[in-house]
């Protein structure tokens, strides 16, 4: 995929950005449910993403696109959506009962996992590094977690 002149490395900065705030929210979610029930925080949490995301939605009006949304891509949006709620309800189960430092590297270990489903069902190619590096994250999520 060709990114455009002005697009250039800019999904790097993103990424980052997601890292952030990730590792953020696992600090935050762990403190945040400390004394109530995990699933009740993932709800809470679940209804500031929606707010949130509808709102960036509104603000930049993107919502005009609603109306190309196929059938296909609504179906694989719904999936994405339940197996992202399906990993909250998980996620926020093991972080309330073990420790972050441990329960994030197992979590992050959806890296390796998704570059084995990207192979199958996405045909995206294996390269030498993208080999090297899902047996260096696997190698880094055992040694975190034992």
């Amino acid at each position: 995929m060709r990114e455009a002149r002005g697009e250039k490395r800019v999904w790097i900065l993103y990424a980052v950005l997601s890292a952030v705030f990730a590792a953020l929210t696992s600090i935050l979610a762990k403190v945040g449910i400390e004394k109530i029930d995990s699933n009740l925080a993932t709800a809470i949490r679940t209804a500031v993403v929606l707010v949130m995301a509808w709102g960036i939605v509104f603000l930049t009006g993107a919502q005009a696109g609603l109306r190309q949304i196929g059938g296909r891509s609504l179906v694989f949006l719904v999936l994405s959506g339940l197996a992202t709620g399906a990993s909250w309800l998980f996620y926020y189960k093991a972080i309330q009962m073990g420790e972050v430092s441990r329960v994030v590297p197992i979590d992050k270990f959806s890296v390796v996992i998704t570059m084995v489903l990207a192979f199958v069902f996405l045909h995206e190619k294996i390269t030498l590094k993208t080999a090297l590096g899902g047996v260096l994250i696997t190698a880094g999520t055992f040694v975190m977690i034992l």
